[in-house]
């Protein structure tokens, strides 16, 4: 088929209403936008799976480049896909706009959404967010959640074990959403939970995937439900697990991979409109995802998939963030015009992902949402691999090590204030400024890429003894909690997560290992209850002082200054607090006056003890203490 003069195109059939299934109890008006097709016909089947059609209705073209059926009656519960020939080719595809589907994603499903309320939906509210600042977000596998033995959960891998209550591990701790919450966290973000390739919905046990392998943007993914062949049920249950979550206080962000899907010939988007959708180079497929292709987001069409996606998503389950993958491979314009948009469906939304890419691509580096151009996106924040990479070593390389764990001198220092300044820039600070405000920064030393942090310090201190790796870890968490900006972890660091290989070895890209290798081992939680309790403790000193979520550069730079002890050790002044870091292998000694709040053993947000003269601040820890006036 051909390539066509995409810009002519966009000129001259782009359409600003509403595609896909668009459903009332009177009737179904489908809409699909494919302006080269020789001709479209919507098939409606009884189920999603591999039944015949019950009709094949003709499609008309109207001059937008859109082509129409509608059908006058009550179709909510019945399957459809489009067969669009194009240039003689006849393809039959998956509606791109498609709300929900049928098993493993092959047809969609008109469906009447308020049908698939959960009781309570309508009163259940979005998370308030006064500043980005003020968010302590929790990365989360929604299988990993559940499906390991130590948890006692009755829908293991799915949505609903996010509504159960009181679920305890064997030693009878409280686990689940419950912990969770008394974790102090505001925000879980959930790997994909849209419909993905690799999983087949049909098996009682399925493969594993984390799911940055897209199929449907817009459907969920059915091995979450408990009937992946109703298209209504993942709807609800995905409801379910936002209500509870909100009924706790703690906001959903959706992770969303808009960059590349799976398929690349295959895909509905090549069979609805060849070529439209994918970023070409040379007249090849680009492939700066590193999966084979790229989406260009740039064309006006596409740009419309992707702001209407969002806001679909963001309305219909009432999602309180979007983290973006390889965000870098989006165009700025598409995801300042979404953020535009969704900030009209909840104010008070999260909006951050990886500024980078996957490889290189065509799209002009000046047009690209990367790190390097994030001061014009001023709704988005990114994540700081410099803060990773300078906090634990290269991520790139297990045996390096970083601030924490090894290397520490003035240099790394630097980008240590720098962090804990939130990149804002400072005057006492060589590295200059990388963003607006400290909302823009994402600070964190793992995610569900690389090793966990806990393995990459086993991996960069051979030999060192647990203790050793423990007050590592302690520090480097006191770090992501104390610095300016937003605070990210993954499920299960706090009590040290780990991903070991039956070789002795840890696995550093669990994309599709099984759940012995990524569920998340709830028993950990009793066998390293302490630096559990070491991070719930700099949680809530983050939430209830102000000084370690500053939201204006000015403020930064005034409010925290910063005098060097040794080797990298340094005191920080952050406004009524001083914070003594100490990356060495011994221990320093310094005179204060004031009431301490954290040391190398324990956090909290009230008064630990009384300090007046000379303190001792452990070897790989933190000191903080709060002024006596």
């Amino acid at each position: 088929m051909a390539i066509r003069d995409f810009k002519e195109i966009d000129d001259k059939y782009y359409y600003g209403g509403r595609l896909g299934a668009v459903y009332t109890p009177e009737q179904t008006i489908f809409k699909v936008w494919s302006p080269c097709a020789d001709k479209v016909t919507v098939n409606l089947y009884p189920d999603g799976g591999e039944s015949a059609p019950i009709a094949n209705i003709p499609m008309t073209l109207s001059k937008d480049g859109v082509w129409r059926a509608t059908v006058s009656k009550d179709l909510d519960g019945i399957y459809y896909t489009y067969t669009v020939c194009i240039d003689g080719q006849e393809n039959e595809t998956i509606d791109i706009y498609a709300r929900t589907a049928g098993v493993n994603g092959k047809r969609g499903m008109v469906i009447d959404l308020s049908k698939a309320e959960p009781e309570g939906w309508n009163e259940t509210k979005t998370v308030e967010l006064k500043s980005y600042t003020d968010a302590v977000i929790y990365e989360l596998h929604v299988r990993d959640f559940s499906s390991d033995p130590s948890g006692n959960f009755r829908h293991k891998g799915r949505f609903l074990a996010f509504t159960e209550k009181n679920v305890t591990n064997a030693a009878g701790e409280l686990i689940g959403l419950d912990y969770i919450a008394d974790l102090g966290i505001t925000h879980i973000h959930l790997l994909p939970v849209f419909d993905f390739a690799t999983v087949d919905e049909s098996s009682s046990e399925p493969a594993y995937n984390w799911g940055y392998d897209p199929l449907n943007y817009n459907v969920l993914e059915g091995s979450y439900s408990t009937d992946p062949y109703n298209g209504a049920v993942r709807v609800k249950e995905f409801r379910e697990l936002v209500m509870a979550a909100h009924e706790k206080g703690i906001g959903v962000i959706m992770d969303v991979v808009y960059n590349h899907t799976y398929h690349t010939v295959d895909s509905s988007f090549t069979k609805t409109f060849p070529y439209y959708y994918y970023r070409l180079w040379e007249g090849n497929y680009s492939n700066g995802s590193g999966c084979g292709n790229e989406f260009a987001s740039e064309h006006k069409m596409a740009r419309k998939y992707i702001i209407d996606s969002l806001c679909y998503l963001a309305e219909t389950y009432k999602l309180d963030g979007f983290r973006f993958d390889l965000m870098g491979l989006l165009d700025i314009e598409t995801l300042n015009k979404a953020a535009d948009k969704l900030r009209l469906i909840n104010p008070d939304i999260i909006l951050y992902g990886e500024g980078w890419t996957g490889g290189g691509s065509p799209l002009d580096e000046r047009l690209r949402a990367m790190k390097f151009n994030i001061r014009s996106m001023p709704d988005y924040g990114v994540f700081s691999d410099e803060f990773r990479d300078s906090v634990k070593g290269s991520v790139f390389d297990a045996g390096v090590p970083g601030y924490v764990n090894g290397a520490c001198s003035c240099d790394k220092a630097q980008l240590i204030k720098s962090s804990l300044c939130g990149w804002v820039g400072h005057p006492q600070i060589m590295n200059g400024s990388v963003v607006n405000t400290p909302s823009q920064i994402i600070n964190y030393v793992e995610a569900h890429d690389n090793l966990t942090y806990y393995d990459k310090l086993v991996l960069s201190m051979p030999g060192a003894h647990e203790l050793d790796i423990i007050a590592a870890d302690k520090l480097g968490a006191a770090l992501v909690f104390l610095s300016q900006g937003v605070p990210f972890m993954q499920a299960g660091q706090e009590f040290l997560r780990s991903k070991p290989l039956p070789d002795g070895g840890f696995d550093h890209n669990s994309y599709n290992a099984p759940d012995s290798v990524n569920s998340i081992k709830w028993d950990r939680l009793t066998n390293y209850h302490e630096p559990m309790e070491y991070y719930k403790g700099l949680i809530a000193i983050r939430r209830k002082f102000s000084e370690f979520r500053m939201r204006y550069a000015e403020e930064i730079r005034t409010r925290i200054s910063f005098h060097d002890l040794e080797n990298g050790a340094f005191i920080a002044q952050i406004g009524r607090f001083m914070l003594i870091v100490n990356p060495l292998t011994h221990d320093l000694r310094i005179n204060a006056n004031g009431y301490v709040y954290a040391d190398m053993c324990y956090a909290s947000a009230e008064p630990i003890y009384h300090v007046n003269g000379e303190v001792t601040c452990g070897r790989r820890s933190i000191l903080l203490i709060k002024n006596k006036k």
